[in-house]
């Protein structure tokens, strides 16, 4: 592996673990499509800053970038708050609109910079190693890296000091500023913390990248676990594997890094989605068949004890008579049967049941409790 390899990958890894730690609490707080409208509408402010500052790497082009981001959201919330469209209407009016805006200026006043439309949706991670930052005369890397790794640390700075803040105001605003935590501040905060991420992650990945990193790791950790402390572990987790995941699939396909890294962050999904312990497809899948079972189990004993000692008996508890009026198949009713046998409810003689000591208890207490 050369250099500009590793560059490519610590950098996407720096990237995604920035946006992860950023999407936890956007999950957490139910604004996962905010993250797209943001990383969508700083590119009006980058494009209006250009302007005054003709310069792509001016780092003013970042507080130009985060200024628009706040106020996208500070005009979603004031159209909220007329109580005349919904918080998920509110966003779908406002970023197309910034978004519209900043194409529009590009294509009629900055066509011949290096600012368009697919390096905007998909960014150019691979040009990574070709923008170095020399100081003194000697080579520190590419610029990415440093831009980028200066808000990784703004972003640990920001969740580790505000920690408290953050979890309180998101779980209970009310008690958060009865207790004088300001959840006003913590949430515009987030939110600038929220754009300098898109605005410095933006050239080098791209809007997508940066949505799919945002929401789709913290998304797959909430599967996993409630607990805040896990959920940002199992977050920037998905996130770097993505990233190492994804360049790996590029590297074999030949294809978009940007894309495989956002086509990898769904594939881990999909797996919590499937393997949660907790809300899982398997284990609800398993869950509902051992219910099932339980149920018919003590639809069984119920059967058994209806009849015992009638002179309908032996022909009531049979087998066969399990698959004509309980209407279940010959194999379920074997497997009733025998998990009935495993508890020790029933015993057995070719097709003919009993009920055991133990399955006749059960029995009156399921029908005294369903009565």
């Amino acid at each position: 592996m050369g250099i500009e390899q590793l560059y490519i990958i610590i950098l996407a890894c720096i990237v995604a673990a920035s946006c992860s730690l950023c999407g936890v609490f956007l999950i957490l707080r139910r604004l996962a499509l905010i993250s797209d409208a943001i990383s969508h509408s700083v590119l009006l402010g980058i494009v209006i800053t250009f302007f005054f500052v003709h310069d792509l790497n001016s780092p003013i082009l970042i507080l130009g970038a985060t200024l628009t981001g706040v106020l996208m959201v500070y005009l979603t919330e004031l159209l909220i708050s007329s109580k005349r469209l919904k918080k998920d209407a509110s966003i779908g009016l406002v970023f197309p609109l910034f978004f519209s805006i900043s194409i529009l200026l590009i294509n009629l006043f900055a066509n011949d910079i290096h600012l368009d439309q697919d390096s905007v949706l998909l960014g150019e991670i691979a040009f990574t190693p070709f923008r170095l930052l020399f100081l003194w005369g000697l080579n520190l890397g590419p610029v990415s890296l440093w831009v980028m790794g200066a808000i990784l640390l703004l972003n640990i700075v920001f969740v580790a000091g505000f920690y408290k803040e953050l979890k309180l105001s998101t779980f209970d605003s009310g008690l958060a500023a009865m207790l004088g935590f300001f959840p006003t501040f913590i949430h515009y905060a987030l939110m600038s913390v929220v754009s300098i991420t898109a605005v410095g992650a933006f050239e080098s990945v791209g809007a997508i990248l940066v949505v799919a990193l945002m929401i789709v790791p913290p998304a797959s950790a909430y599967l996993l676990s409630h607990r805040l402390s896990h959920m940002i572990a199992l977050s920037l987790l998905f996130g770097v594997l993505s990233s190492l995941l994804g360049y790996l699939m590029a590297f074999l396909l030949d294809v978009s890094i940007a894309g495989s890294m956002a086509v990898m962050t769904g594939i881990l999904f999909f797996l919590a989605f499937i393997f949660s312990p907790s809300q899982g497809i398997l284990i609800k899948f398993l869950l509902y068949h051992k219910q099932r079972l339980l149920f018919s189990a003590n639809m069984l004993l119920i059967q058994l004890l209806d009849h015992e000692g009638t002179h309908t008996e032996q022909t009531e508890n049979t087998v066969s008579n399990l698959v004509i009026h309980m209407q279940w198949s010959y194999s379920f009713a074997n497997k009733v049967v025998t998990y009935a046998l495993q508890h020790g409810f029933v015993n057995r003689s070719n097709d003919f049941l009993t009920l055991t000591s133990l399955g006749r208890e059960k029995a009156r207490h399921v029908s005294v409790m369903d009565s």
